[in-house]
């Protein structure tokens, strides 16, 4: 009976050490753990691009108006670096304007010498979940050290927002690409190992048409899974589309992503023989992406080495466009850049897909 398990461990654990890509995979996923989430997710948020107008028409700038701009930008933390970037504006409207097309965080509106109320009005960007409360308790703090009594009023532009809800809308994406990923980069590789894809080659359709027929079928599968998590995400988060417009948006934003991560599977699983190693460099590329996409906390919390992943992530565009959309409701005209990132991502992707698939057919 021993000497039965010892052959049988002796087998399975030679069969493990005999890939050593797996085993060296399986040790990295935890230091990347520890690397990419532990930067990623509670980061000190600092430099929030803050507009600071006095209320108009333009008059003499108050002292107020100067002294809070000041002291706003000097708020130093802790560990050393500013929390807020003051930008100084002589127009509200401009400076709301840019609080709706994300240039700013937030608008401190100073009253002037002639006001009523004297208040000092704050609006922020609401479907942000982080800096509204720290920018909030920055005005709350030069108030006081300016011996101001001034009331604040805070304006969330875009209504109350729950964490949940901005979380959720980084689901979707995330749905989309490890639902993607996982399944049907597997599925591809077992159709290879089966012989599936040897018998395409026996019929007169070329080459490159199997393999964008691959990509195609792909795409409306991960649409298909796309749509269920955003509809399954509305219901669970409360989260409300507003306009047959606004649900259009959003599904362009699904579909493009759906044919740059479709793409990116095909091209993937082209490039590995066995379901493991694929699922192995599939789960660390899911983390890095995932972890980098602004989904669980803002990126402007991030150290700056980790903002580079984000710029070149394709999910952290997929986030900020559907955030753009259902959160803010905004139109393409806000969300251009992130639609024009995910189609340079997605028409490169079916490029390097087909090619790369091209040559495991050859």
């Amino acid at each position: 009976m021993i000497r039965g398990a010892l052959a049988i461990f002796n087998r399975d654990f030679k069969k493990f050490l005999s890939n050593p890509f797996v085993v060296i995979m399986t040790l990295m996923m935890p230091i990347m753990y520890l690397v990419i989430f532990g930067n990623a997710m509670g980061g000190t948020i600092s430099h929030i691009p803050v507009a600071v107008v006095q209320e108009g028409p333009p008059y003499a700038p108050t002292t107020l108006f100067t002294d809070m701009s000041y002291e706003l930008n000097h708020i130093i933390q802790k560990d050393g670096p500013k929390l807020i970037d003051v930008r100084t504006y002589n127009d509200e409207a401009a400076a709301k304007e840019d609080l709706t097309k994300g240039r700013v965080s937030a608008v401190v509106v100073v009253p002037s010498d002639i006001s009523n109320d004297h208040a000092v009005r704050l609006y922020v960007d609401s479907s942000d979940s982080v800096t509204p409360a720290l920018v909030e308790s920055a005005v709350m703090k030069v108030l006081a050290r300016l011996h101001a009594d001034n009331p604040v009023m805070v304006n969330k532009i875009y209504g109350d927002i729950k964490y949940i809800q901005f979380f959720g809308v980084g689901v979707i994406m995330m749905g989309i690409f490890t639902s993607t990923m996982f399944g049907g980069g597997i599925a591809l590789i077992r159709d290879r190992e089966a012989g599936i894809h040897e018998g395409y080659l026996v019929t007169p359709v070329q080459r490159t048409s199997i393999i964008a027929g691959i990509i195609c079928s792909g795409t409306i599968r991960a649409f298909i899974a796309g749509f269920a998590i955003f509809f399954i995400d509305i219901l669970i988060t409360g989260i409300m589309i507003h306009s047959i417009g606004q649900f259009l948006l959003a599904m362009l934003v699904i579909l493009i992503a759906c044919i740059g991560v479709t793409s990116l599977v095909v091209s993937f699983a082209s490039r590995f023989s066995a379901q493991q190693e694929y699922a192995s460099v599939v789960a660390f590329l899911n983390l890095v992406l995932f972890m980098t996409s602004g989904a669980f906390y803002p990126i402007i919390g991030m150290p700056e080495w980790l903002r580079w992943i984000t710029v070149i992530n394709p999910e952290y565009y997929g986030i900020d466009a559907l955030r753009g959309i259902i959160l803010r409701g905004q139109g393409i005209d806000v969300i251009g850049i992130d639609l024009i990132a995910l189609l340079l991502f997605s028409g490169a992707m079916f490029i390097l897909g087909i090619a790369s698939y091209r040559r495991t057919l050859e």
